[in-house]
């Protein structure tokens, strides 16, 4: 069986419970998982509302949910941006010029640690993801 990395937007919906994300990934468990950049793309969402003053009358619902991520996290397996992933990531930079935008680097790093452990992307970010060659893609939702 492939195995599977959520993207970022994939966890995101898991984690807000919603059910059809849910149930697919009982259908795959064990074999997902999410990378690196997924873990700081998230953190850095919940350092930003943390911090934002704005929100700071919500702080016991905030915390509680960036407590349920970090459980969530301790119980999945997360790959490393490692140097198999590093040289995926330089080679589609140098070979699709116009995957080289700002924009489309933390993508673009998810997609490396795909490409070099052979699996299956899953995502919504059909418009992104699909620029790159010999990319398997699902969506979900």
């Amino acid at each position: 069986m492939s195995l599977y990395i959520l993207d970022t937007d994939h966890v995101s919906l898991l984690l807000q419970g919603k059910q059809a994300v849910i149930s697919k990934v009982a259908q795959v468990y064990p074999n997902l998982a999410i990378t690196i950049i997924t873990v700081q793309e998230v953190f850095n969402g919940w350092v930003v509302k943390i911090n934002d003053r704005a929100e700071s009358a919500n702080l016991v619902n905030l915390y509680t949910k960036l407590w349920t991520t970090q459980e969530y996290f301790k119980g999945v397996k997360i790959l490393n941006f490692d140097i198999a992933a590093y040289t995926c990531y330089e080679g589609l930079l140098k070979e699709n010029q116009q995957l080289n935008k700002k924009r489309l680097q933390k993508d673009l790093r998810i997609a490396a640690i795909a490409l070099s452990t052979n699996a299956v992307m899953v995502t919504r970010n059909q418009k992104d993801f699909s620029q790159i060659p010999n990319f398997v893609l699902e969506d979900w939702t």
